[in-house]
Parts: structure tokens; C-alpha cells; sequence
């Protein structure tokens, strides 16, 4: 990745926010979040998302012109026309102009991003999952992820979100790679990011449990036995004290 300056613009955002109604301070159940614009000199990028909750529900792909659900099942229920954002990515792009001259043409900061990865569900060797590489506190929202398998790029199986905007007006990011759990492999998911004075490379295995030596086989076989021996004998010594005490107990009654 060129290392390259970028000034960013996020405008135009309406959120509502459901609660409780009353003259205390109000506590959200819900917000969402519509008409979310970015846009960014670098590559002359940007982006429209609707928001609920955290979760996105729609983006509209520029290039495309159409309106790109995160679930397909949410088009079944309401549409959304495209010319709209791409009117508020001309509206975002022009005050983007204005600041960028008003500020003498400073570049915006750059901050580390944060990147883990994780399964998405509990891994069993041999049963497909997927991969989740997460990158977070992201700014500018100007990245690349990489997978790899066993130190080689991976580009089937790969998917990715959008830039989730933060309260912090930093950005997060998804990347998704399925695979098939096996014992010998590895895995990596590699960020580069102006924030980054060089990449950095997540890596993940499967963990599998450690096979017990012989001498531990041996060790803890001969320690069941040993307590099973003990079992036996103290039970053997309960039995005859108990028969002993009954004997004893029948001969002073016939006295």
C-alpha cells in the first residue's frame, strides 16, 4: 500500500433514537442510524450506509449505482432509491472541497487500528467455519486485509463489510474467510494501514488437545488401579468388621 495522505468528510447523518418517553434522562432501546456519507479524497472514495442498532442494514454500491442489502431477505420489505445518496455523495464531496481549503490543506491523523481474529462458531476438525478478521479504530477507513493459508494468499472464500462507523468517528471493518478446520494448518490475516509503520499479521491455528505421552498413559493407569486396590481392600475390611459386630452382637442376646 502507497503510503499517501488523505482528508476525510463524514456529514449529512440522521439518527434516531426509540426509548421511553418522560422528563428523566432517556435511555435508548434502540437506535438507527440513516444517510451515513463518507467521503475521502484518497481515490476519490465514498460511502452511504443505513444503520440499526449497530447492525448494518443496507449500502449503496457508487460504482454499481444499487442499493446492496446486508441480509437479501430485507429487500422483500422495503426499498430504498439510489439517487438520493448519490445526491448526499455530491452534497458530502463538495463541503469535503471546502474544508480542505479552510484548513490549508492539513492531512487527517492517522490512528492504529486494532485487528484480532476468531472463529464464528466453535471449531471442530473437519466441519466447515469461518473466519472472522476483525479490524477496529480505524481512520482514515483506508485499508487492506489479506488472508493466508499455510503462508500462502487466499482469495476464494474471502468477504468483506464495509467501514462501520464508531461514536469516536473511527471505523471498523469485517473480513470473512471460510475454511475446512484441519489439524496441519495455519492461517493469517494481514492489515496494511497508514497508521501501521509496517503490516501486521494476525495468525491463528486450531487448537487441538496435546496427546498424552506413554509415561502419562502409564502414570495414570497404574494410579486408577492403585485407588481401585484401595477401594477393594477398605471395602473387603467394612464387610468382615460389619459380619465381626453381628456375630458378637447375636451371641449376647442368646446369652
Amino acid at each position: 500500500m502507497a503510503v499517501k495522505k488523505a482528508l476525510i468528510l463524514g456529514a449529512l447523518t440522521l439518527t434516531t433514537v426509540m426509548g421511553p418517553c418522560g422528563g428523566e434522562d432517556i435511555v435508548a432501546d434502540h437506535v438507527g442510524t440513516y444517510g451515513t456519507n463518507v467521503y475521502q479524497t484518497y481515490g476519490d472514495a465514498g460511502q452511504f450506509t443505513y444503520e440499526f442498532d449497530g447492525d448494518e442494514l443496507f449500502y449503496v454500491d457508487l460504482e454499481k449505482r444499487e442499493t446492496v442489502w446486508r441480509l437479501p431477505e430485507f429487500s422483500n420489505f422495503t426499498k430504498f432509491e439510489t439517487q438520493s445518496a448519490l445526491r448526499n455523495i455530491v452534497v458530502t464531496k463538495r463541503n469535503l472541497d471546502i474544508l480542505i481549503k479552510s484548513s490549508n490543506f492539513t492531512p487527517a491523523a492517522n490512528k492504529i487500528p486494532e485487528v484480532t481474529v476468531f472463529p464464528k462458531a466453535s471449531v471442530t476438525l473437519g466441519i466447515p467455519n469461518t473466519l472472522i478478521c476483525l479490524v477496529d479504530h480505524i481512520f482514515p477507513p483506508v485499508v487492506n486485509i489479506t488472508w493466508f493459508h499455510n503462508g500462502r494468499s487466499v482469495a476464494e472464500g474471502v468477504a468483506e463489510t464495509t467501514f462501520y462507523p464508531k461514536s469516536d468517528h473511527s471505523f471498523l471493518k469485517f473480513s470473512y474467510l471460510t475454511f475446512l478446520p484441519s489439524a496441519d494448518d495455519f492461517y493469517d490475516c494481514r492489515v496494511e494501514h497508514w497508521g501501521l509503520e509496517e503490516p501486521v499479521l494476525q495468525h491463528w491455528e486450531p487448537e487441538t488437545p496435546t496427546p498424552m505421552s506413554e509415561l502419562t498413559e502409564t502414570v495414570v493407569c497404574a494410579l486408577g488401579l492403585a485407588v481401585g486396590l484401595v477401594g477393594i481392600v477398605v471395602g473387603s475390611i467394612l464387610i468382615i468388621r460389619g459380619l465381626h459386630l453381628g456375630g458378637v452382637s447375636r451371641r449376647g442376646r442368646t446369652t
